[in-house]
């Protein structure tokens, strides 16, 4: 079984209007940032990601919304997208907050196919509004749904053909959960090798939970927010 792709415009050509879409990453951390590209290239509109945030101005996800691809977003962070904060204040995207724990939960819920969970994070504040709440042990938890995807765009450091996947450090962030999560998942990887050349004990995706895997093209790897020491 071959589940490689030559390349990243290939391996998005069937990503359709109004998808669901978990994008991995963290910050400008572990993003799949050719096939973010790629995806940008066709021109795909109406889309509802799902995605810790939404990169910056300029890179990663923000290039989705430059071109006007997003709809609506799931995250829990969007402080560093001033065009983001542009178009929800004008009514343009859906945008829904979500607890960064709470987030991980449900995608990892989603992949493990349990509909629902109890949380106390959120539980008297508006993350609670219009949600179920129940008592344990004398404390109050309100009722979080799992959340699965059409298609989730994940980024590794290394792959082999079969689609095995090994994260490094923190670029491993919500890339593992999020390929578990949805109908097809599409992987890039920093490093193609042939099966066996993994150790077994490094595989933490496996290759069952992966339909596409492609080689990325290039990487910037940005820091998101440089801070200097004063010399």
């Amino acid at each position: 079984m071959n589940k490689v792709i030559a390349t990243s415009d290939a391996a998005v050509a069937d990503i359709p209007d109004g998808a669901t879409v978990m994008i991995g990453g963290f910050g400008l951390c572990g993003i799949p940032e050719n096939l973010i590209a790629a995806l940008v290239r066709k021109g795909v509109k109406g889309l509802h990601t799902i995605s810790n945030n939404m990169g910056v101005d300029g890179f990663g996800m923000g290039l989705m919304l430059e071109a006007g691809m997003i709809a609506s977003h799931i995250g829990s962070y969007v402080g560093e997208n001033k065009l983001l904060e542009t178009r929800v204040l004008a009514g343009q995207l859906d945008l829904t907050l979500v607890p960064q724990g709470t987030l991980a939960e449900r995608i990892r819920a989603g992949g493990a196919g349990i509909p629902g969970f109890y949380t106390a994070t959120g539980v008297g504040t508006v993350v609670a509004d219009g949600k179920e709440l129940r008592e344990f042990n004398g404390r109050t938890y309100l009722l979080e749904t799992a959340m699965v995807a059409d298609f989730a765009l994940v980024k590794a450091w290394r792959g082999d053909r079969l689609g095995n996947l090994v994260y490094r450090k923190t670029a491993r962030n919500f890339n593992p959960m999020m390929a578990t999560a949805a109908k097809i998942t599409i992987a890039e990887v920093e490093e193609l090798v042939e099966p066996g050349e993994i150790d077994p004990d490094h595989i933490i995706t496996p290759g069952i939970y992966v339909t596409r895997i492609v080689q990325g093209e290039k990487y910037e790897k940005r820091i998101e927010r440089r801070t200097v020491r004063k010399a």
